[in-house]
């Protein structure tokens, strides 16, 4: 069993925990232990543009030093951090970046973090847990499915900050195929739209729901245009903004017709048979789980 530093944030321990389960379940069956950092803290939600700005680095830069005194400890078998959601990997990974690259910012970031017992090289690798798969090989997944998804029409959605900007992002900005590439492995029939990529809203679902609404009506819409039976994402927010939001989506759009929204660690457990409490469906609105029985992939 291959253990690797594993960086969940918060929400996946909240809201998105059914994220967090069926990774953790998926990834052993492939021969993976994710291990969490003892003392990790929040990443700080988004990367800081401001070019004067250092002190909304030490959040990332400190995760990044527990991961870094994981493998000097042994206990993990490399630098590589493994992230899930799309807002933490972004994060980390620009502010990996720009340490690595800006000296004097690294050297104020080290200043400041004086009190810790050791000083942070830059030498983890930040990852998403879909490139660490990728790596692995698409045949080693096809090798744990035991229920293929044979039938199951999936629309993979993106949005913004697993493929923006380029250089951080987890695969081609204009034309991904990492997502498409998984499902395939596991017996579904993808389904490509053009928005894809769009985004969702993000965090203006707080005060300006009914534009959100909007922009989750324009890309379900596509999807179920497309022919898609359910979404899948990676973004606890984006869940957020396709699935629960699908209520504010029928008070604009009344003639709107659900779709199931998931993300695609719980297809993955679906697929390998890990059962019910790794899939975890039942935290999902609007409930995957009608659809996946008519499919014939989900027990009564």
């Amino acid at each position: 069993m291959t253990k690797l530093a594993y960086y969940p944030g918060c929400t996946l321990k909240t809201t998105a925990k059914n994220f967090d389960d069926s990774t953790v379940a998926s990834a052993k069956a492939l021969g993976i232990e994710l291990v969490e950092p003892e003392r990790w803290n929040c990443c700080g939600t988004v990367h800081a543009l401001a070019k004067d700005d250092v002190m909304h680095h030490l959040a990332p830069v400190r995760n990044m030093l527990r991961v870094q005194e994981m493998n000097s400890e042994g206990q993990v078998d490399s630098k590589e951090m493994i992230t899930l959601c799309a807002m933490c990997y972004n994060t980390l990974k620009r502010s990996n970046q720009t340490f690595n690259e800006d000296s004097d910012k690294k050297q104020k970031i080290q200043d400041i973090m004086f009190k810790e017992e050791a000083t942070y090289s830059g030498s983890v690798e930040v990852k998403h847990f879909l490139e660490t798969l990728k790596e692995m090989g698409w045949d080693k997944v096809k090798e744990a499915v035991k229920t293929p998804l044979t039938g199951l029409k999936v629309a993979p959605y993106y949005g913004c900050l697993l493929l923006r900007p380029r250089g951080i992002g987890i695969d081609d900005t204009d034309n991904p195929r990492i997502i498409e590439d998984l499902f395939e492995a596991l017996g579904a029939e993808v389904v490509n739209f053009a928005y894809k990529q769009k985004c969702c809203g993000s965090y203006n679902t707080v005060h300006m729901k009914e534009v959100v609404g909007d922009l989750a009506h324009k890309i379900l819409k596509q999807a179920k245009d497309g022919g898609a039976d359910i979404l899948a994402t990676a973004c606890p927010l984006c869940e957020y903004n396709l699935g629960p939001r699908q209520e504010q989506v029928k008070v604009q759009y009344p003639s709107f017709d659900s779709i199931p929204v998931v993300y695609f660690t719980q297809l993955m457990s679906l697929a390998f048979g890990l059962g019910d409490e790794a899939m975890a469906f039942e935290a999902n609105r609007p409930d995957p789980r009608p659809l996946l029985r008519e499919k014939g992939l989900l027990e009564e």
